[in-house]
Order: structure tokens, then sequence, then C-alpha cells
């Protein structure tokens, strides 16, 4: 028996902990999506798997509803792969760890992946189940955290719905009915290396809370990569330093809660001083500023020995330093027309360095196309002037609001005769498939539901089983209606 067993929805649960049982990372689908391609073998159903790994699945209508028209239910098979520093799990190739505590689960060391493995477990439990349903074409797409490029590629030619609920949201009674369009930039600065003597020394940001870079993006946490930037340009002139290697963030989309230099230090030995005094000094003024709103993060310096190694010379790893403290992020405007919703935001989320450059992984986000082009044009002279190399990629359309809606009035109907009350008809700064299957399905009608979660993409990641199951009898009613 599962970890899962005793929970209700028994079938809703029992698919996500088979999800959970195999890695499914951005850009590691391979394998859940052949678990979904035998799901639907198993049961002699019509299914389509494209080469990037997306699967369609379809259920005719059950008796009674053949005359009614289709709909499509939606959501993502990856999911943000996060864990403690501590964590053994090797999320390439290890399941998670479930844990149920009171109304909450979690994955022990790691995100869950509720956002969006609640999706697939919603959809596989329908189609499993005996229920009432026009017919239902479930899409689950591949890499939707990573630029939604599963949806990009995904060929809508098997699909009749023009209507289409989407799954992946976090929070019970809110209906969503827009979102942000947005972009991946990257910079990459090339370096030659050369070899230099001196002692090393390891500065760390540490101790964020990180996030979900659009939905969370207002509460203005501390972005681990622009931390470090602004304390190595804090460097310059005190201390003799080369960069040997950066890390930082584990996706574009995810604000980063940890980052990494590593230096080898040219200059005397009272520079260790003074670097130390700098970094104690920078890390009081984080701590005041993020006081209210990350006020954990802390600096780690450790030295070791004399060394030779190969670095970026000096003069260019000073450039770098600068690119990285001239890097913007958080929220650039709110929207005027929603109070409350950010309109445009970035959100440099990943930092690295090879023998060979140093890359940097921003997620652009706006609901104005306008203002999405601006801020990439932004980062490219940010770019350019620093001499490293611009790229934009993934980059997909906001999904619009629309004043008249059947389906999420209908939604609505039923929502009020459950639960006795308004759903809340929001839109998001963050992105849903939504945007680019209605811009290849002319004329689809959307709404966007789920449970509630809290963390995502964080270790601290959980799922509500109450709400799972309350959404769960509320998507069945709707199901019925429609």
């Amino acid at each position: 028996m599962g970890k899962l067993s005793g929970l209700a929805p028994q079938d809703v649960f029992y698919y996500f902990e088979e999800i959970c049982g195999i890695p499914h990372g951005s850009g590691n689908t391979q394998k859940i999506s052949d678990y979904l391609k035998k799901f639907a073998a198993d049961r002699k159903l019509e299914y389509y798997q494209d080469a990037a790994g997306n699967m369609i699945i379809i259920k005719e209508a059950s008796a009674g509803y053949e005359d009614h028209p289709p709909v499509m239910l939606q959501g993502h098979m990856d999911m943000v792969m996060v864990k403690k520093p501590d964590c053994a799990i090797d999320m390439a190739k290890d399941g998670l760890q479930l844990v149920v505590s009171g109304d909450r689960l979690m994955a022990e060391g790691t995100s869950l992946g509720g956002d969006n493995g609640v999706a697939v477990a919603y959809g596989l439990a329908l189609i499993a189940g005996n229920y009432k349903h026009p017919r239902l074409e479930l899409v689950i797409t591949v890499d939707e955290e990573v630029g939604m490029n599963g949806a990009r590629v995904l060929d809508v030619t098997p699909l009749k719905s023009k209507r289409l609920i989407n799954l992946d949201s976090e929070e019970e009674g809110i209906f969503l009915a827009g979102c942000a369009g947005g972009a991946r930039v990257d910079l990459s600065l090339g370096y030659v290396p050369v070899s230099v003597k001196g002692a090393f020394c390891s500065i760390a940001v540490k101790g964020l809370q990180g996030g979900h870079s659009g939905e969370e993006i207002h509460k203005e946490r501390g972005n681990a990569i622009c931390l470090l930037g602004r304390l190595l340009y804090r460097l310059q002139g005190e201390v003799k330093f080369s960069i040997e290697g950066l890390e930082g963030g584990v996706a574009d989309n995810a604000i980063p809660t940890a980052a990494k230099a590593q230096l080898i230090l040219t200059g005397s030995d009272k520079e260790k001083e003074v670097l130390t005094q700098i970094c104690v000094n920078t890390e009081q003024e984080y701590k005041n500023e993020l006081k209210d709103k990350d006020g954990a993060v802390w600096i780690e310096v450790r030295f070791d020995e004399e060394r030779e190694a190969k670095v970026m010379e000096e003069n260019l790893s000073l450039r770098t330093a600068m690119l990285l403290n001239a890097l913007p992020y958080g929220v650039q405007a709110m929207s005027a027309a929603m109070p409350g919703l950010v309109e445009t935001s970035l959100n440099p989320g990943l930092l690295c360095m090879s023998e060979e450059s140093v890359q940097i992984g921003i997620s652009v986000r706006s609901s104005l196309d306008s203002a999405k082009k601006a801020l990439i044009g932004r980062l490219k002279s940010i770019g350019e002037l620093a001499a490293a190399e611009v790229k934009v990629r993934g980059d997909y359309p906001g999904w619009a609001y629309q004043k008249e809606s059947p389906l999420r009035e209908k939604m609505a109907e039923i929502y009020r005769e459950l639960y006795g009350r308004e759903p809340k008809v929001q839109a998001i700064h963050a992105g849903v498939e939504c945007g680019l299957l209605a811009y290849k399905i002319p004329g689809l009608d959307c709404v966007s539901i789920g449970p509630d979660m809290k963390n995502i993409h964080t270790t601290e990641e959980e799922l509500s089983i109450s709400s799972t199951e309350r959404v769960w009898n509320y998507l069945l009613r709707v199901l019925e209606a429609l």
C-alpha cells in the first residue's frame, strides 16, 4: 500500500503517488510521458504522443452525453526540481519521499510537484473512473516550467473542443481568466581562462525564501543572484580577485534562494580582513533591508590555502561583477486596469560558469506585449554594454481576459450552488498554457482552476488534501453539467 492510500479522493491520490514515483523535472519527462502512453494504451483509448513527449488522451462521452460539446482538460507533466542542500535524493533518477502532515501533503527535502502533478492525477482519475461527462480531451504537456515548450509545439489537430478547463492554478475558489506572457533571456559572457596563484575564497549568499517568480514576485523577497552581484561589485577597489566559479538558482522562474562565487585572491593577506568586513557589513545591510520580507538572509565566507587555478582574468571578473550588479529584478510596473496585479516583472533565476563563459538565465513577464519587448530590450542593452551575448527564447503570448465567457459563467453557477458564494475571477502575473492554446485554437473558451497549494517551486511546497478533494468534487459536478 502507498503512503497516500488512506486519502480521499482515493483514485486522485493513487495517481498522484504514482507520478511522484517517476522523476519528472523539466527536460526529464520521457518516463512520465511513456507512463501516460501506457495508461491510455492499456485502456484502449485514443491517444497521441508527439516527439516532444506531449500526451493527448481522449475518452468518448459517457452514456447520454454523446451530443454534448467536448471539453478539454489540461495541465503539464513537468515539475520544478528544488532540494535542500543536505537532501540525498537525486531528482533526475529518484522518486519523491512523500510526507502527510495533517491536511498538508509535502515531499521530504524537495519540492512536491503539486504544480502540476495534481492536474495529471485529476485527469487520469477521471478517465479511469466511471463518471458522467462529455467527450474528454486530456492534454498533458512537457516542459511548461521552462517556457511552455511543450504547448508551443503541440499539434492540436486531434482536438475538437472549444472549451478548456486548465488545472494549473494554486488557489481554490479563484477562477483565472487571464495571465501574463513571457520569455526567457539568456546572457552569456565569454572569456579565456588564465592561470593565477592566490588564496581561495568562497562567498555565498544563503537563507532566502525563494518562490515562484510570477506569483510571488510582488512580495519583494531577496534574489540571491542579484545580492551576490551587489556584494562582488562592492569588493571593487578594495580586494584584488579573479573569479573561478559562479553558481546560483535552480530555474529561471524560481526566485533563487542561494548563490555562490569562488574567487582567487591575488592581493595582500590584509585583504582577507577587508573582504570579511565587507561581507559582515553587507550581510547586516541585507538583513535590515529585507527584515520584513526575507530577513533570514546571511553571507558565508570561507578561505582556503593558496593555490594555482584557471580563472577569469581580473578586469573581466570586475566586468562580470558589474553586469550582475546592473541586472534589474522584481516588479517593474503594476496594472492600472486591475488593482493589485503585477503588470511587468523579471527574475534573474539561473547563474552558472563553465570553462568558457558565464551564463545568466532571466525570466521576463508582462501582460502587455509592448512592455515585455521593452524590458527585453533593456536586458539586451545591459548585456551588450558588458560585451555579453544575448539570446531570447521561449517567448509566449499572454492570455487576454474575455468579458464574455459561457464556460466561466456555467462554472460560476455551479460554484455558487456548491459553496454558497461567488468565485473570485482574477488574472495572474504567471504563465499558464491557456494563452498558447487559445492562440492555436481560435475561439477557445478558457478557465483555470486548482486546489490550494503553497510555496510552489520551493522545498516547502505543500498541497492541501481537503482542498484537493473539494476541487475534485466540484470538477465532477462541472463535467456533469457541461
